[in-house]
C-alpha cells in the first residue's frame, strides 16, 4: 500500500495596506532606522487598522486569496485550523469563524496557539489529520494582529512586530512529497520572558492590569535572543542529522522571521548558503504565526516540485522546532 503524506498544494496571503516604517517609529520612540535595521533587519511592517477588524479578518482574506488562486471549492474543505496568538476574542475560535466566512460549510474549525511556533506546530497537526486518511483537504492559516498587543512607547517591542496572514492547503500525496519529518520541543519555564501578562485566566484584564499596561506584550530581549539562536539552530541541525541530509540536499531554509541575526545564525549552523535562505522580515517584521506561510507565499514562484525545505521556528512559551518538507508542485 502506498504511503500517504501531507503536501501543500496551494498558498495564499493577506497584508494590511497601512505601512509603519522605521522613519515613522523615530517619531514615536527613541530609535532610528540604522539601529533597527542593524539589530533586526526590519525596514517596515504592516498594521491592520479599522474598527472591528482583527485576526479573523486577515485570516479570511488570506484564505480567500488561496481559494481564488487555486479555484478551490470551499465546500470541499474538511478542516480550517487557524494558528494564532491573537484570537479575535476569548471562548470563540477564529477557525470556526473563518470557515463560515469563506463558505467552508462542510468543515470544522478551531485554533492552535504556540506563539511564534503556532504555524509550525499546526503543520504537524494537519499533516497527521491528512496521513490518517480521514480528511482530504485541510486549510492551515497563520495569522496575527500583533499590533493589538503592542505598546508603541516601548521601543523594545514596537520596532519588531507587524500584522499579516498566510494560508496553506494540505492534501494527500502518494509521491513521497510533503511532510517528511519533524522535531518539536517546548520549555514552559520560559513563558515569563515573552508574554502578555493580562487578559488570560490568571490575570483577567481589569482597571488595575490595564493601567499597569500588563495587556501589552513584554519581552526580555537578551534571554529570548539567546534561546532563539541556540534552540532554532539546534533543531535544524537535528532534523538534518537524523534524515542523513547535508547542506547540499537543502534547497531552502524557511525560518521564523523574528530577527535577521537569528535567521542567519540558523543558516550558518546548517551551513546553508544565504541564497537558499527565505527572507522577508525587512518588509513585514515579525508577524508571529504568519511568518512561515508568508514566506512560502512570497517564494512560491521560485519553488520547484521536489525541493527540500527545512522549516524552523522559535516562540514564546518557550516553543520551537523544525520540519523537513518536500515541495509538491511547480507554480
Amino acid at each position: 500500500m502506498t504511503k500517504i503524506t501531507a503536501a501543500i498544494t496551494a498558498v495564499g496571503k493577506y497584508l494590511p495596506d497601512d505601512v509603519l516604517t522605521n522613519a515613522m517609529l523615530e517619531k514615536l520612540v527613541d530609535t532610528n532606522d540604522e539601529w533597527i535595521t542593524s539589530r533586526t533587519g526590519i525596514k517596515e511592517r504592516r498594521i491592520l487598522k479599522g474598527e472591528g477588524l482583527g485576526t479573523g479578518y486577515m485570516a479570511t482574506k488570506a484564505a480567500q486569496n488561496l481559494i481564488e488562486k487555486s479555484n478551490l471549492d470551499p465546500k470541499e474543505i474538511d478542516l480550517v485550523l487557524v494558528a494564532t496568538a491573537t484570537p479575535d476574542m476569548q471562548a470563540a475560535a477564529v477557525g470556526a469563524f473563518v470557515a463560515s466566512e469563506i463558505g467552508a460549510v462542510n468543515a470544522f474549525g478551531f485554533d492552535l496557539e504556540a506563539a511564534c511556533s503556532s504555524f509550525l506546530y499546526g503543520m504537524s497537526v494537519v499533516s497527521s489529520y491528512i496521513e490518517s486518511g480521514r480528511y482530504k483537504k485541510v486549510l492551515l492559516i497563520g495569522a496575527d494582529k500583533c499590533s493589538s498587543m503592542i505598546d508603541y512607547t516601548d521601543r523594545a517591542t514596537c520596532i519588531i512586530f507587524g500584522d499579516g496572514a498566510g494560508a496553506a492547503l494540505f492534501e494527500p500525496n502518494e509521491e513521497g512529497l510533503g511532510h517528511q519529518d519533524e522535531y518539536l520541543r517546548s520549555d514552559g519555564t520560559g513563558r515569563e520572558f515573552l508574554r502578555a501578562k493580562a487578559g488570560g485566566s490568571m490575570y483577567p484584564l481589569d482597571k488595575d492590569t490595564f493601567e499597569k499596561g500588563e495587556h501589552f506584550i513584554f519581552q526580555d530581549g537578551k534571554t529570548v535572543f539567546k534561546n532563539a539562536v541556540s534552540n532554532m539552530a539546534d533543531v535544524a541541525v537535528k532534523i538534518l542529522e537524523r534524515n542523513n541530509l547535508t547542506e547540499k540536499d537543502v534547497n531552502w531554509l524557511a525560518a521564523h522571521q523574528a530577527n535577521k541575526r537569528i535567521i542567519e545564525a540558523t543558516a550558518n549552523r546548517i551551513e546553508v548558503d544565504s541564497s537558499k535562505v527565505m527572507m522577508n522580515i525587512q518588509n513585514y517584521g515579525n508577524t508571529t504565526s504568519a511568518t512561515l506561510p508568508l514566506l512560502i507565499a512570497d517564494y512560491e514562484s521560485q519553488l520547484k516540485k521536489g525541493d527540500t525545505i527545512i522549516f524552523a521556528a522559535f516562540g514564546g512559551g518557550f516553543t520551537w522546532g523544525s520540519i523537513y518538507f518536500k515541495w509538491a508542485y511547480n507554480s
